[in-house]
């Protein structure tokens, strides 16, 4: 019987794994693992003493000159000692000895491995190591083994937190659609009373600014054929300031006119922004989807950000016209968000530098592009470009990766972004890409690309 403790075996530390909830963000240093570190030069049956005395033990991290050198299992010690004359073969030899036969391929993961990812691993493994142990590198540069079984068993805790995520997400998002679908029949319903009263204006204006130009000429002819004007029309004439009274008429009705004209054009972007997305989608104007969304973006323009409009030749586009008026909507509201807050730092900071500072702009450049002309070896393909480009102060590399991750469906725990919906509703939706660039000081300009079907 072999010592109770040999200096060649650190007695195993069993480390419990971390109290709070698993989420789907959580790693394997937050399970339990085992840490059982014996030198290989000590003896087969003192091992095997302590597997037979700890049974959870998965197995033996293996050290030479206490230094890692590799981990054995408790299935393939077992394995080699049940074979025929293995106890007898392996009595009295070494560790090392035994390990030079049994040694496998060995999976080493990094303590911060997220379990998913983990699992992941340990299933691209041949199928006659899916049972072995992994070995679990610390922060400290130790080793501790991890039970693929604990592991499983926490994969599939979080797979059900990500089921019950996604159930939540989609359950919120039908009703979120229902809310954004009766919102957008009372609006349409609102522009369409606002348009009945607009229409009155605008068709009845015509008549009266004929029918006041006739009275106009009346007047004016009876002047002119009245020899002697009377007193009492004299007065009534100073007492309205006719003089003013006449060429300012048609400025009100030219004002009249135009302001009608706007609420029209404001009224009819509304309900083209509220449109209610068929089930197949259908050929719009794209330039007239834009020039809508920055009608309604223009009061928070505030004269301080010029629009600049390059238009290439575009056919119509097919696509879901609410959905891609949202995304031009998010797209360009982020912009305008920025050179804002921009023009503000600027403007207080001229007060004490007295620096001239730039005017913000947006360009909004479309054009019909080949991929294969910026992409080498890429298919010939024609593909719709939209260019949005502000000269605000850029976005950081830091929260451009985090703009990335929020692309990837695997993110389920994050609140969706504006910019993440924009992503799915152009890739998922429309077959389309959308890309971006900014850099710090010069910048932020993102790229719509329909295919051209």
């Amino acid at each position: 019987m072999p010592q109770e403790f040999s200096s060649l075996i650190l007695p195993p530390v069993f480390s419990a794994g971390s109290d709070r909830d698993l989420g789907l963000e959580s790693t394997i240093q937050e399970l339990a693992m085992y840490n059982f570190q014996v030198e290989i030069s000590c003896t087969v049956p003192e091992i095997a003493h302590y597997l037979d005395k700890y049974p959870l033990l998965p197995g033996a991290i293996l050290l030479e000159q206490e230094e890692f050198t590799g981990m054995i299992s408790r299935r393939r010690l077992l394995e080699f000692s049940i074979r025929p004359y293995g106890k007898e073969l392996f009595a009295q030899e070494s560790l090392g000895v035994l390990y030079s036969y049994a040694r496998t391929a060995i999976l080493v993961l990094p303590e911060t491995t997220p379990i998913l990812a983990a699992m992941q691993h340990t299933l691209r493994r041949s199928p006659e190591l899916l049972a072995e142990p992994i070995v679990v590198q610390t922060a400290a540069n130790s080793y501790k083994l991890l039970d693929v079984h604990d592991l499983n068993i926490a994969a599939w805790q979080i797979q059900g937190i990500a089921t019950q995520v996604r159930y939540e997400r989609s359950q919120a998002q039908m009703i979120q659609n229902d809310k954004m679908a009766r919102l957008g029949r009372l609006v349409d319903g609102v522009a369409h009373e606002i348009l009945d009263p607009v229409g009155f204006i605008w068709g009845n204006l015509t008549y009266v600014s004929q029918y006041s130009q006739d009275l106009l000429k009346l007047i004016a002819a009876y002047e002119q054929n009245s020899l002697r004007p009377l007193e009492e029309i004299e007065n009534i004439k100073e007492e309205i300031e006719f003089d003013f009274l006449e060429p300012d008429l048609s400025k009100a009705l030219t004002s009249i006119r135009t302001g009608a004209e706007r609420l029209k054009k404001l009224v009819t972007g509304l309900q083209n922004f509220c449109h209610i997305d068929e089930v197949h989608p259908k050929s719009v104007d794209l330039h007239a989807c834009i020039d809508n969304i920055v009608l309604l973006i223009q009061s928070r323009l505030k004269g301080e950000i010029a629009i600049i409009k390059n238009y290439g030749k575009l056919p119509p586009v097919s696509c879901f016209m609410g959905q891609l008026n949202q995304v031009l909507m998010n797209i360009l509201s982020q912009a305008v968000d920025a050179l804002l807050n921009e023009a503000a730092r600027q403007q207080f900071n001229q007060e004490y530098t007295h620096k001239i500072i730039h005017k913000p702009q947006i360009k909004i450049n479309t054009a019909v592009i080949s991929l294969a002309a910026i992409t080498p070896n890429a298919p010939d393909s024609r593909w719709i470009s939209v260019c949005i480009a502000d000269n605000g102060p850029g976005i950081s590399q830091e929260f451009q990766q985090q703009i990335i991750n929020s692309f990837s469906v695997e993110k389920l725990t994050e609140k969706e972004t504006s910019l993440a919906m924009s992503y799915r509703i152009i890739t998922a939706r429309h077959g389309g890409k959308l890309n971006f660039r900014s850099q710090l000081g010069v910048g932020t300009e993102f790229e719509i690309l329909l295919p051209l079907v």
